[in-house]
């Protein structure tokens, strides 16, 4: 099936953010890095993390481990284009890491109006396997081409946080936080020497058919391939059997809606972030078949 560029740029133009809007133009070569960056930095907080609903189920202005996430992962997208926001970001986060290294779920908000519960709720004392994970896992992807972010203590000490959480994992964890971990390890494949032992351990835990459904998420709601490895031929990649990857991108093209969009398959807890993970999954999915070689 063949993805039909034009009415996903329609689908962002009546339903996208601003953010959303600018990061597809700059994949499908009509935007301008700069602009992109412009977008995110209106979510930033002067602490220099990231919230006001950058993470679209957690609505509260707060700078959060979740808004640091989707910070980094457009400072990825700019590439090879660098920012000091991204130095700033992981200043930030030295600041609130805990004693381990870790990072907790979420930290307080003032207003949970729209947040998810896991957000709203969470313990801001326990550092977490699964927000560490997936902050550092879009840091590395950045650090590729930004050396400061390479080189700084938070990266390092987030990174082994990590790999000490994986590696004493006895049972496997929550399929999202399964996910992240592997991706985590993806990205720390050809940085960190214990990544590939310790990818090779997750294995036992991942079915050879990408298939991990989601203890207490929406019905159906399920971990696959590609939200453990999103192109055939990267290290954890070979966590599935041949062709299930390639099977998993000619779904993703497939799932394109009529109104030129994607949806995702988990609750939202709010009307807005319901649009909102609309328009990040237009742009993931485009951004995914497109680093696949798909578009």
């Amino acid at each position: 099936m063949t993805v039909d560029l034009s009415r996903a740029a329609a689908f962002l133009a009546g339903h996208g953010r601003t953010l959303d809007r600018r990061r597809f133009g700059l994949l499908v070569g009509a935007g301008d890095p700069e602009a992109v960056l412009a977008a995110v930095d209106g979510y930033r907080n002067a602490d220099g993390g990231y919230g006001w609903g950058l993470e679209p189920d957690l609505r509260a202005p707060e700078s959060q481990p979740g808004g640091a996430l989707h910070a980094f992962e457009v400072f990825a997208d700019v590439a090879p284009v660098r920012t000091p926001r991204a130095l700033q970001l992981c200043d930030w986060l030295a600041t609130v890491s805990l004693a381990d290294g870790g990072l907790p779920m979420a930290f307080p908000v003032s207003d949970a109006t729209g947040c998810a519960p896991f957000w709203a709720d969470a313990d801001p004392e326990l550092s977490t396997l699964q927000s560490t994970a997936f902050t550092a896992a879009a840091a590395l992807r950045v650090a590729e081409h930004d050396p400061e972010v390479a080189a700084h203590p938070w990266l390092a000490s987030a990174t082994d946080y990590c790999l000490d959480a994986i590696e004493a994992l006895q049972t496997a964890p929550h399929a999202i936080a399964l996910s992240f971990a592997v991706r985590f390890l993806d990205a720390a494949y050809d940085r960190a020497p214990r990544a590939p032992r310790l990818l090779d351990r997750l294995s036992r835990f991942v079915p050879r058919d990408g298939l991990v459904p989601v203890s207490g998420g929406s019905e159906g709601e399920t971990m696959r391939a590609l939200n453990f490895a999103s192109v055939p031929n990267s290290p954890a990649g070979a966590l599935f059997d041949a062709g299930v990857v390639e099977a998993e991108l000619d779904a993703l093209a497939r799932q394109q809606q009529e109104d030129g969009g994607w949806r995702v398959d988990f609750a939202s807890f709010s009307p807005i972030a319901e649009l909102e993970w609309r328009g990040y999954a237009t742009v993931g999915a485009v951004s995914t078949l497109q680093r696949a070689g798909r578009l």
